[in-house]
């Protein structure tokens, strides 16, 4: 129980120390464009590493996952707005999950 205040400095150490050293070691702006748009689509690929994941675990189903998964991305292509595209395939899983119990 003694070592878990190391343990917390440690990873706080860590954490400052990645977010801490490019600020102070890159002093000159990036003039690379592969490098500056491999950093430019960072967050997007976080997000979606993070996210994709819970989508297919979330249902009791990978078929009502799959499918909301679908009505997520074809609405996304469409340009439709964050609250359409989340209550739309919210609704895609919902069906997909009461005809399922109908079926059984």
């Amino acid at each position: 129980m003694h070592s878990f205040p190391i343990y917390l400095l440690v990873m706080a150490g860590i954490t400052y120390l990645i977010r801490m050293l490019p600020l102070v070691l890159i002093k000159k702006k990036i003039k690379n464009k592969f490098l500056i748009s491999f950093l430019y689509y960072i967050p997007y690929t976080v997000l979606a590493v993070m996210t994709v994941p819970a989508i297919f675990y979330s249902t009791e189903s990978s078929v009502s996952a799959a499918v909301g998964f679908a009505v997520a991305v074809v609405l996304a292509l469409c340009k439709r707005s964050l609250l359409t595209v989340a209550a739309l395939s919210s609704v895609a899983v919902f069906a997909v999950e009461w005809i399922m119990t109908l079926v059984r």
